[in-house]
C-alpha cells in the first residue's frame, strides 16, 4: 500500500487508488464533474487538477494513481487559477437560469463556483443555445443548454446499465447529450442518471416544480420494493402541504452500501411510494356492521379485538401475516400467536403474476422482509393450516376468525372468488394495514397501520442482511406501527412477554435478538446505516 502526502497529511492507502480517492480519506475534497466512483475514467472536466511534487505541470486527480512517497498539494496558487479558468470554461454558455432550475440549491456548478470560481465574467457574445426541456423517457427530462458534458450518464448507459441509450453528437460548443435514433431512455435504472447528473440538465419529471431541495428534510430508510432492501433516503415535506399537491414523501433518493445496491436503485423502487400519501390510506379505527363502516377510537377497537380472541379457541383462530412487516412486527405477532395458541399461522401469498427479476438488483419476491418472516418463525405449528389451508377452512366454516395483515387477496393468484368466499364464511375478519382494499371492504375490524417511513424498526434482505429504517414523517391520522398495535392486545389480553410492555421498537428488537439465535447479539446501534449478516 503506497505512501503519500496531502496536503501535508501522510496517509497510506490500497494499490491502484486515485488521487481524488486518496485525498477524500485525507479528509480533502478535490472538485470534480465527470468523475463517479463507479464509473470509468474519462479525465474530460479537467477541474480535478493537483501539483505533485517533481512534476511539471497539475495533473487530474481522477487518472491518476497514488505512488509511494508521492507529495500532493490540492491548493497551491496555479491549481486555483486552474481551476478558476475550467470553472469559467463550463459556464462560458450556461444559461445561468439557477431561479427556476430544479437542481438549485444541490447543483455543483453553484457549490464549485462559491468554492473555487468567483471569477469576473469576460463573456460578452451571445450564448449557444440548445434544447430546453426535452424529455428523453418516462422520467427523464433534459435541458441541453445546462448540461457540461461530463458524460456521466452516457458512460452509466453504456457501462452499468449496458443499454447504450445516451451519447454525446455534434462538436465543439455545439456538443450536446441526445438519445440515439429510435431509442428512449426507459430501461429499468433510468432515474439514476438524475442522480449523478452534477448539474441541472437531467431531472426527474416526477419531481420537477414540486418543491425547492431547501425545505426537504431526510431520513435513511431501506425501500420496501423487493427482496433486494435497497439503501434509500426518504426526502420529504412535511413542513409545506400546499406544495407538492400536499404529497409529504416528496422523492426518494438511493444511499450508498456496498453490500446491497452500491449507489444505485430501480424505478419501480424510486417511483413506488405514492401509497403512502395515497387517498385510500387508513387513518382511522373501523367496525363494520353489514356494508357500513363507522369509525371508532383505538380503546374500543382494542377492547373488541381482545373480546374476539378470547370467544374463540386457538384452532378456530387463524392469523396471515405479511413479509411487507417489520422484524419487531413479526416478532411481535409471532409471540402473540404463541401466548394464544394458535398454529394457523403463515405469511405466504402467492402473486398473481410472478415477479420480474434482473441480475443486478431487481428481485422476484416483491416483499422486503420474507426472510425475516422466516427466521421469527412465521410458520404453521405443528398441526396448523398454511395461508391457503386457511383459507379452505374458511369457506367450509371450520375457521371462525380470520386476522390478515398489509395484504390485498382479491389480486393474489387464488381465485377472487375462492377469497371473497373465505372472508364471507368467517364470524370475524380483520384487518390490519396502511391501505384499503377489497379485504379491508369486507372486514368487521379495520386496524390502520402506519407506513414504514413513518416509524422505525428493520427489515432482513434475501441474503440475510437486517437493515434498519428511520422515521420520515408522522403517521396518517391516527394509525399505528404494527408492533404497537399488537403489544397494546397483548398487554390487554394479560400477557406477561417484553414485547407487550415494549414502547419503541428498538426494545422490541432487543426481544427479538434475545430470542430468535440469528439475531443474536445485534442491537440498533451495531446494525448501523449499513447494516448486519443474520448468523447462520
Amino acid at each position: 500500500m503506497p505512501k503519500l502526502t496531502v496536503n501535508g497529511k501522510a496517509i497510506e492507502v490500497p494499490e491502484g487508488t486515485n488521487l481524488i480517492e486518496a485525498a477524500r480519506m485525507a479528509g480533502v475534497e478535490v472538485p470534480h464533474y465527470c468523475y463517479h466512483p463507479s464509473l470509468s475514467i474519462a479525465g474530460q472536466c479537467r477541474l480535478c487538477m493537483v501539483d505533485i511534487e517533481k512534476v511539471p505541470r497539475p495533473q487530474i486527480a481522477c487518472n491518476t494513481q497514488a505512488a509511494e512517497g508521492m507529495v500532493v498539494d490540492t491548493e497551491t496558487p496555479r491549481v486555483k487559477d486552474t481551476r478558476r479558468s475550467m470553472m469559467e470554461f463550463h459556464l462560458i454558455n450556461h444559461p445561468l437560469d439557477c431561479p427556476v432550475c430544479d437542481q438549485a440549491g444541490e447543483c455543483f456548478l453553484q457549490i464549485y463556483y462559491m468554492k473555487h470560481g468567483l471569477y469576473d465574467p469576460r463573456m460578452v457574445d451571445e450564448k449557444v443555445h440548445k434544447p430546453k426541456a426535452v424529455p428523453l423517457g418516462p422520467h427523464v427530462i433534459l435541458d441541453a443548454e445546462r448540461c457540461i458534458l461530463c458524460s456521466r450518464c452516457v458512460r452509466y448507459c453504456d457501462e452499468v446499465t449496458h443499454t447504450g441509450e445516451l451519447g454525446i453528437f455534434h462538436r465543439g460548443d455545439h456538443s450536446e447529450i441526445g438519445l440515439f435514433p429510435g431509442q428512449a431512455l426507459d430501461n429499468k435504472y433510468s432515474g439514476n442518471v438524475i442522480d449523478i447528473c452534477p448539474v441541472g440538465a437531467l431531472t426527474d419529471r416526477d419531481f420537477r416544480f414540486k418543491v425547492r431541495v431547501w425545505y426537504l428534510d431526510t431520513a435513511k430508510s431501506v425501500c420496501n420494493g423487493c427482496a433486494r432492501g435497497c439503501n434509500i433516503e426518504v426526502h420529504t415535506n412535511k413542513h409545506r402541504p400546499h406544495h407538492n399537491e400536499g404529497r409529504r414523501v416528496a422523492r426518494l433518493k438511493p444511499r450508498f452500501n456496498a453490500e446491497v445496491n452500491t449507489w444505485w436503485i430501480c424505478d419501480a423502487g424510486r417511483y413506488g411510494f405514492r401509497w403512502i400519501d395515497d387517498k385510500s390510506r387508513l387513518r382511522q379505527p373501523q367496525h363494520r356492521a353489514g356494508s357500513q363502516g363507522t369509525d371508532v377510537s383505538w380503546d374500543r377497537a382494542l377492547q373488541e379485538m381482545v373480546t374476539v380472541l378470547g370467544r374463540y379457541p386457538a384452532a378456530e383462530i387463524g392469523i396471515l401475516a405479511s413479509p411487507q412487516m417489520s422484524n419487531e412486527d413479526l416478532w411481535t405477532l409471532k409471540r402473540l400467536a404463541d401466548h394464544l395458541g394458535v398454529k394457523n399461522l403463515d405469511f405466504r401469498v402467492p402473486p398473481a403474476v410472478p415477479g420480474d427479476q434482473d441480475e443486478f438488483l431487481i428481485r422476484a419476491d416483491k416483499n422486503p422482509n420474507t426472510r425475516g418472516a422466516e427466521l421469527c418463525g412465521i410458520a404453521p405449528a405443528s398441526g396448523g393450516l398454511d395461508a391457503a389451508g386457511m383459507l379452505r377452512a374458511a369457506r367450509d366454516k371450520r375457521l371462525k376468525l380470520l386476522w390478515i395483515f398489509h395484504h390485498d387477496l382479491g389480486t393474489s393468484a387464488w381465485p377472487e372468488a375462492e377469497v371473497l368466499s373465505a372472508l364471507d364464511g368467517v364470524e370475524v375478519a380483520i384487518f390490519q394495514g396502511t391501505n384499503a382494499n377489497d379485504v379491508s371492504a369486507r372486514a368487521h375490524l379495520v386496524l390502520p397501520s402506519a407506513a414504514y417511513v413513518e416509524r422505525e424498526g428493520t427489515f432482513t434482505n434475501f441474503q440475510g442482511r437486517v437493515q434498519r429504517f428511520r422515521t420520515a414523517v408522522p403517521p396518517l391520522g391516527e394509525a399505528w406501527p404494527d408492533w404497537m398495535i399488537l403489544s397494546f392486545i397483548g398487554k390487554a389480553l394479560g400477557f406477561q412477554d417484553p414485547v407487550c410492555t415494549a414502547e419503541r421498537a428498538e426494545q422490541v428488537f432487543n426481544a427479538l435478538a434475545a430470542g430468535v439465535p440469528a439475531f443474536a447479539g445485534m442491537t440498533y446501534r451495531t446494525i448501523g446505516d449499513t447494516g448486519a449478516m443474520v448468523k447462520a
